[in-house]
Protein backbone atom coordinates (compact mmCIF):
# COMPACT_ATOMS: atom_id res chain seq x y z
CA UNK A 1 0.00 0.00 0.00
CA UNK A 2 1.73 3.40 -1.27
CA UNK A 3 1.91 6.04 1.88
CA UNK A 4 2.36 9.70 0.55
CA UNK A 5 2.65 12.74 2.60
CA UNK A 6 0.11 15.67 2.50
CA UNK A 7 1.27 18.77 2.34
CA UNK A 8 3.10 19.87 5.34
CA UNK A 9 2.94 24.18 5.16
CA UNK A 10 -0.98 23.79 4.96
CA UNK A 11 -0.94 21.10 8.05
CA UNK A 12 1.37 23.08 10.11
CA UNK A 13 -0.38 26.01 9.41
CA UNK A 14 -4.45 24.28 10.88
CA UNK A 15 -2.39 23.02 13.86
CA UNK A 16 -1.18 26.76 14.96
CA UNK A 17 -4.67 28.21 14.18
CA UNK A 18 -5.95 25.71 16.32
CA UNK A 19 -3.15 26.15 19.22
CA UNK A 20 -3.00 29.84 19.58
CA UNK A 21 -7.04 29.79 20.47
CA UNK A 22 -7.30 31.31 24.16
CA UNK A 23 -10.66 29.61 24.61
CA UNK A 24 -10.43 25.91 25.10
CA UNK A 25 -14.29 24.88 23.85
CA UNK A 26 -13.10 26.91 20.33
CA UNK A 27 -9.62 25.60 20.39
CA UNK A 28 -10.74 21.89 20.83
CA UNK A 29 -14.32 22.37 17.95
CA UNK A 30 -10.87 23.66 16.03
CA UNK A 31 -8.76 20.54 16.35
CA UNK A 32 -12.11 18.50 16.00
CA UNK A 33 -12.95 19.90 12.74
CA UNK A 34 -9.34 19.22 11.66
CA UNK A 35 -9.69 15.62 12.56
CA UNK A 36 -12.50 15.68 10.51
CA UNK A 37 -11.19 16.82 7.47
CA UNK A 38 -8.48 14.38 8.01
CA UNK A 39 -10.42 11.30 8.04
CA UNK A 40 -12.75 12.39 5.00
CA UNK A 41 -9.48 12.64 2.80
CA UNK A 42 -8.42 9.19 4.22
CA UNK A 43 -5.67 9.84 6.19
CA UNK A 44 -4.42 9.73 9.76
CA UNK A 45 -3.45 12.71 11.99
CA UNK A 46 -2.86 11.81 15.57
CA UNK A 47 -2.52 15.07 18.20
CA UNK A 48 -2.29 15.75 21.62
CA UNK A 49 -5.15 18.10 22.92
CA UNK A 50 -5.01 19.92 25.99
CA UNK A 51 -8.81 20.55 27.30
CA UNK A 52 -7.22 22.74 30.54
CA UNK A 53 -8.61 25.97 31.64
CA UNK A 54 -5.09 26.89 31.67
CA UNK A 55 -2.97 28.53 29.09
CA UNK A 56 -1.63 26.16 26.63
CA UNK A 57 1.78 25.93 24.53
CA UNK A 58 1.79 25.80 20.88
CA UNK A 59 1.58 22.16 19.79
CA UNK A 60 4.50 21.00 17.98
CA UNK A 61 3.74 20.16 14.50
CA UNK A 62 2.54 16.80 13.61
CA UNK A 63 3.24 15.05 9.98
CA UNK A 64 -0.09 13.69 8.57
CA UNK A 65 0.08 10.62 6.22
CA UNK A 66 -2.54 9.98 3.73
CA UNK A 67 -2.89 6.24 2.59
CA UNK A 68 -3.29 6.38 -1.10
CA UNK A 69 -5.89 3.77 -2.27
CA UNK A 70 -4.27 0.38 -3.16
CA UNK A 71 -4.42 0.46 -6.99
CA UNK A 72 -7.27 -2.49 -8.69
CA UNK A 73 -5.31 -5.29 -10.09
CA UNK A 74 -5.76 -5.49 -13.74
CA UNK A 75 -8.05 -8.64 -14.58
CA UNK A 76 -7.62 -10.85 -18.17
CA UNK A 77 -10.50 -11.61 -19.13
CA UNK A 78 -10.61 -12.70 -22.46
CA UNK A 79 -13.60 -13.24 -24.82
CA UNK A 80 -12.88 -16.92 -25.68
CA UNK A 81 -10.69 -19.33 -23.85
CA UNK A 82 -6.85 -19.14 -24.84
CA UNK A 83 -6.52 -21.45 -28.10
CA UNK A 84 -3.62 -23.68 -28.37
CA UNK A 85 -2.34 -22.11 -31.42
CA UNK A 86 -2.90 -18.15 -29.44
CA UNK A 87 -0.61 -19.80 -26.56
CA UNK A 88 1.99 -21.01 -29.14
CA UNK A 89 2.30 -17.71 -30.75
CA UNK A 90 1.12 -15.45 -27.78
CA UNK A 91 -1.77 -14.17 -30.51
CA UNK A 92 -3.69 -12.44 -27.77
CA UNK A 93 -3.14 -10.03 -25.29
CA UNK A 94 -4.20 -13.04 -22.53
CA UNK A 95 -1.83 -15.39 -24.10
CA UNK A 96 1.29 -12.61 -24.09
CA UNK A 97 4.46 -13.42 -22.04
CA UNK A 98 6.58 -10.77 -23.57
CA UNK A 99 9.66 -11.22 -25.29
CA UNK A 100 12.08 -14.35 -24.54
CA UNK A 101 9.62 -16.52 -23.37
CA UNK A 102 10.45 -19.85 -25.16
CA UNK A 103 7.92 -22.13 -26.78
CA UNK A 104 7.72 -25.33 -28.24
CA UNK A 105 8.06 -24.81 -32.22
CA UNK A 106 8.10 -28.22 -33.36
CA UNK A 107 7.80 -31.53 -31.56
CA UNK A 108 10.11 -32.49 -28.97
CA UNK A 109 10.64 -36.13 -28.62
CA UNK A 110 13.06 -38.88 -28.12
CA UNK A 111 12.62 -42.30 -29.89
CA UNK A 112 14.00 -45.54 -28.28
CA UNK A 113 13.81 -47.54 -31.30
CA UNK A 114 13.22 -45.93 -34.54
CA UNK A 115 13.30 -48.92 -37.35
CA UNK A 116 13.21 -48.68 -40.31
CA UNK A 117 12.43 -50.84 -42.99
CA UNK A 118 16.66 -49.98 -45.05
CA UNK A 119 18.57 -47.13 -43.78
CA UNK A 120 20.97 -45.64 -46.19
CA UNK A 121 24.77 -46.20 -46.55
CA UNK A 122 25.36 -44.94 -50.14
CA UNK A 123 26.69 -41.75 -48.93
CA UNK A 124 28.91 -43.26 -46.59
CA UNK A 125 30.53 -46.22 -48.56
CA UNK A 126 33.60 -44.70 -49.26
CA UNK A 127 34.49 -43.86 -45.64
CA UNK A 128 33.50 -47.38 -44.77
CA UNK A 129 34.68 -50.52 -44.47
CA UNK A 130 33.27 -52.91 -47.13
CA UNK A 131 30.51 -54.67 -46.54
CA UNK A 132 29.81 -52.10 -43.60
CA UNK A 133 25.66 -52.20 -42.97
CA UNK A 134 24.17 -49.48 -40.31
CA UNK A 135 22.05 -50.91 -38.18
CA UNK A 136 18.31 -50.69 -39.40
CA UNK A 137 17.45 -49.38 -35.40
CA UNK A 138 18.24 -46.12 -34.46
CA UNK A 139 17.78 -43.91 -31.66
CA UNK A 140 16.27 -40.57 -32.57
CA UNK A 141 15.29 -36.78 -31.44
CA UNK A 142 14.53 -33.85 -31.89
CA UNK A 143 14.86 -30.73 -30.15
CA UNK A 144 12.95 -27.59 -30.91
CA UNK A 145 12.07 -24.05 -29.83
CA UNK A 146 11.27 -20.72 -30.42
CA UNK A 147 11.33 -17.00 -28.57
CA UNK A 148 10.07 -13.69 -29.62
CA UNK A 149 12.65 -10.97 -30.09
CA UNK A 150 10.33 -7.93 -31.03
CA UNK A 151 6.86 -7.35 -30.25
CA UNK A 152 4.47 -4.94 -31.95
CA UNK A 153 6.81 -4.07 -34.65
CA UNK A 154 6.98 -0.31 -35.96
CA UNK A 155 3.21 -0.33 -33.51
CA UNK A 156 2.12 -3.00 -35.80
CA UNK A 157 0.80 -6.62 -34.81
CA UNK A 158 3.63 -8.27 -36.08
CA UNK A 159 6.05 -9.92 -33.71
CA UNK A 160 9.24 -11.13 -34.71
CA UNK A 161 10.18 -14.69 -33.39
CA UNK A 162 13.31 -16.84 -33.63
CA UNK A 163 13.75 -20.83 -34.00
CA UNK A 164 15.96 -23.72 -33.57
CA UNK A 165 15.78 -27.10 -34.37
CA UNK A 166 17.94 -30.03 -34.27
CA UNK A 167 17.30 -33.66 -35.38
CA UNK A 168 19.72 -36.54 -34.99
CA UNK A 169 19.81 -40.01 -35.76
CA UNK A 170 22.18 -42.13 -33.63
CA UNK A 171 23.33 -45.71 -34.00
CA UNK A 172 23.46 -46.15 -30.18
CA UNK A 173 23.05 -50.22 -30.83
CA UNK A 174 26.06 -50.51 -33.10
CA UNK A 175 28.30 -50.79 -29.79
CA UNK A 176 31.32 -52.46 -31.86
CA UNK A 177 30.94 -49.66 -34.13
CA UNK A 178 31.49 -47.15 -31.04
CA UNK A 179 27.92 -46.19 -31.86
CA UNK A 180 28.37 -43.01 -34.15
CA UNK A 181 26.03 -40.44 -35.01
CA UNK A 182 24.76 -41.39 -38.95
CA UNK A 183 23.04 -37.81 -39.39
CA UNK A 184 22.23 -34.50 -37.48
CA UNK A 185 20.50 -31.57 -38.92
CA UNK A 186 20.49 -28.23 -37.13
CA UNK A 187 17.85 -25.87 -38.35
CA UNK A 188 17.53 -22.42 -36.89
CA UNK A 189 14.77 -19.79 -38.46
CA UNK A 190 13.19 -16.44 -38.12
CA UNK A 191 9.85 -15.72 -39.23
CA UNK A 192 7.39 -12.47 -38.64
CA UNK A 193 4.30 -13.50 -37.03
CA UNK A 194 0.27 -11.81 -37.98
CA UNK A 195 -2.39 -12.32 -35.42
CA UNK A 196 -5.29 -12.23 -37.53
CA UNK A 197 -7.97 -14.55 -35.64
CA UNK A 198 -10.87 -14.49 -39.02
CA UNK A 199 -13.92 -16.64 -38.70
CA UNK A 200 -13.81 -19.05 -41.97
CA UNK A 201 -16.94 -21.03 -41.67
CA UNK A 202 -15.99 -23.55 -39.29
CA UNK A 203 -12.52 -22.55 -38.64
CA UNK A 204 -10.47 -20.05 -37.32
CA UNK A 205 -7.83 -18.49 -39.52
CA UNK A 206 -5.37 -17.74 -36.31
CA UNK A 207 -1.98 -16.05 -37.98
CA UNK A 208 -0.39 -15.51 -41.20
CA UNK A 209 3.62 -15.30 -41.43
CA UNK A 210 6.48 -15.11 -43.62
CA UNK A 211 9.83 -17.01 -42.28
CA UNK A 212 13.62 -17.76 -43.26
CA UNK A 213 15.36 -21.09 -42.79
CA UNK A 214 18.78 -22.59 -43.20
CA UNK A 215 19.23 -25.60 -42.70
CA UNK A 216 22.34 -28.17 -42.62
CA UNK A 217 24.14 -31.62 -41.54
CA UNK A 218 27.48 -29.61 -40.41
CA UNK A 219 29.43 -31.83 -42.81
CA UNK A 220 31.51 -30.96 -45.61
CA UNK A 221 32.70 -32.51 -49.38
CA UNK A 222 30.30 -35.37 -50.57
CA UNK A 223 28.64 -35.48 -46.97
CA UNK A 224 27.62 -31.67 -46.95
CA UNK A 225 23.25 -30.93 -47.38
CA UNK A 226 21.93 -28.22 -46.67
CA UNK A 227 19.56 -25.76 -48.31
CA UNK A 228 17.78 -22.37 -47.49
CA UNK A 229 14.38 -21.11 -48.39
CA UNK A 230 12.09 -18.60 -48.01
CA UNK A 231 8.33 -19.47 -46.77
CA UNK A 232 4.75 -18.20 -46.38
CA UNK A 233 2.59 -19.68 -43.50
CA UNK A 234 -0.98 -19.69 -42.28
CA UNK A 235 -2.54 -20.96 -39.20
CA UNK A 236 -5.79 -22.26 -38.93
CA UNK A 237 -8.06 -23.36 -36.13
CA UNK A 238 -11.07 -25.47 -35.33
CA UNK A 239 -12.24 -26.53 -31.46
CA UNK A 240 -9.07 -28.93 -30.79
CA UNK A 241 -8.17 -29.45 -34.58
CA UNK A 242 -5.18 -27.14 -35.02
CA UNK A 243 -3.69 -27.08 -39.03
CA UNK A 244 -0.66 -25.12 -39.96
CA UNK A 245 -0.09 -25.03 -44.16
CA UNK A 246 3.49 -23.89 -46.01
CA UNK A 247 4.82 -22.99 -49.15
CA UNK A 248 8.31 -22.21 -49.50
CA UNK A 249 10.98 -21.11 -52.23
CA UNK A 250 14.56 -22.28 -52.44
CA UNK A 251 17.36 -19.51 -52.96
CA UNK A 252 20.12 -21.57 -53.84
CA UNK A 253 18.71 -24.38 -56.35
CA UNK A 254 21.45 -24.74 -58.81
CA UNK A 255 24.80 -24.15 -57.69
CA UNK A 256 27.56 -26.54 -59.59
CA UNK A 257 29.12 -27.16 -56.02
CA UNK A 258 25.81 -28.32 -54.66
CA UNK A 259 25.21 -31.96 -53.53
CA UNK A 260 21.73 -31.31 -53.09
CA UNK A 261 20.54 -29.33 -55.93
CA UNK A 262 17.56 -31.62 -56.57
CA UNK A 263 15.96 -31.55 -52.89
CA UNK A 264 12.82 -29.76 -53.90
CA UNK A 265 11.94 -32.78 -56.27
CA UNK A 266 11.89 -34.99 -53.28
CA UNK A 267 10.70 -32.55 -50.23
CA UNK A 268 8.72 -30.51 -52.63
CA UNK A 269 7.59 -26.87 -52.38
CA UNK A 270 5.67 -27.01 -49.55
CA UNK A 271 3.78 -28.80 -46.28
CA UNK A 272 0.65 -29.68 -44.15
CA UNK A 273 0.37 -30.34 -40.55
CA UNK A 274 -2.49 -31.38 -38.72
CA UNK A 275 -2.95 -31.66 -34.68
CA UNK A 276 -5.89 -32.99 -33.34
CA UNK A 277 -5.54 -33.05 -29.61
CA UNK A 278 -8.20 -34.46 -27.03
CA UNK A 279 -8.33 -35.22 -23.04
CA UNK A 280 -4.38 -35.57 -23.17
CA UNK A 281 -4.30 -37.58 -26.24
CA UNK A 282 -2.64 -36.15 -29.35
CA UNK A 283 -3.43 -36.91 -32.91
CA UNK A 284 -0.73 -35.38 -35.94
CA UNK A 285 0.32 -36.00 -39.42
CA UNK A 286 2.67 -34.22 -41.94
CA UNK A 287 2.12 -34.68 -45.41
CA UNK A 288 4.01 -33.01 -48.31
CA UNK A 289 4.66 -33.27 -51.98
CA UNK A 290 6.08 -32.40 -55.19
CA UNK A 291 3.21 -32.74 -57.80
CA UNK A 292 5.71 -32.66 -60.67
CA UNK A 293 7.61 -35.21 -59.63
CA UNK A 294 5.28 -37.34 -57.27
CA UNK A 295 7.55 -37.33 -54.77
CA UNK A 296 6.94 -36.69 -50.74
CA UNK A 297 6.82 -37.97 -47.70
CA UNK A 298 4.02 -38.30 -45.22
CA UNK A 299 4.28 -39.03 -41.04
CA UNK A 300 2.03 -39.63 -38.43
CA UNK A 301 2.06 -39.78 -34.81
CA UNK A 302 0.03 -40.62 -31.77
CA UNK A 303 0.92 -39.67 -28.15
CA UNK A 304 -0.67 -40.60 -24.97
CA UNK A 305 -0.34 -38.83 -21.49
CA UNK A 306 2.38 -40.43 -18.81
CA UNK A 307 3.13 -37.38 -16.45
CA UNK A 308 3.05 -33.75 -16.38
CA UNK A 309 4.43 -32.87 -20.04
CA UNK A 310 5.53 -35.89 -21.06
CA UNK A 311 3.33 -38.44 -23.39
CA UNK A 312 4.42 -42.21 -24.78
CA UNK A 313 4.81 -41.38 -28.25
CA UNK A 314 4.86 -43.50 -31.75
CA UNK A 315 5.74 -42.46 -35.12
CA UNK A 316 5.17 -43.42 -38.46
CA UNK A 317 7.26 -42.23 -41.48
CA UNK A 318 7.25 -42.83 -45.29
CA UNK A 319 8.86 -41.32 -47.91
CA UNK A 320 11.75 -39.12 -49.08
CA UNK A 321 13.84 -37.33 -46.45
CA UNK A 322 13.31 -37.90 -42.86
CA UNK A 323 16.69 -36.55 -42.64
CA UNK A 324 18.81 -34.06 -45.19
CA UNK A 325 21.28 -37.20 -45.84
CA UNK A 326 18.08 -38.94 -47.15
CA UNK A 327 16.54 -36.25 -48.87
CA UNK A 328 16.41 -38.69 -52.17
CA UNK A 329 16.30 -41.95 -50.68
CA UNK A 330 12.77 -43.36 -49.98
CA UNK A 331 11.99 -45.30 -46.63
CA UNK A 332 9.77 -46.63 -44.33
CA UNK A 333 10.70 -46.22 -40.27
CA UNK A 334 8.46 -46.52 -37.42
CA UNK A 335 9.52 -45.21 -34.12
CA UNK A 336 8.59 -45.17 -30.33
CA UNK A 337 9.34 -43.04 -27.13
CA UNK A 338 8.22 -39.90 -25.52
CA UNK A 339 7.06 -36.70 -26.52
CA UNK A 340 7.63 -33.95 -24.50
CA UNK A 341 4.73 -30.92 -24.37
CA UNK A 342 5.30 -27.72 -22.88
Amino acid sequence: MAIAPVQAGETEQHLLRCAVLGDSSARLGCFDALSKQAEKADTSAPAVVSTGTGSVAAAAPVDVLAIAPKPAARVMTPDTPISRMSQEWELNDAAKRGRYAVHQLSDNYLLLANQSNATNDRPFRALLPAGYKSKHAELTYQLSFKAKLLEGVANTPIDIWAGYTQKSFWQAYARSESSPFRETNYQPEVMAVLPINKQLGPVNLRFASIGFIHQSNGQSATLSRSWNRFYGQMGLESGNLGVTARIWKRLDNAKSNNDNADITDFLGNGDVRITYRDKGFEYSAMLRRNFDTGNGAVQAGFAFPLAVNLKGYAQLFSGYGQSLIDYNYAQKSLGLGVLMDF
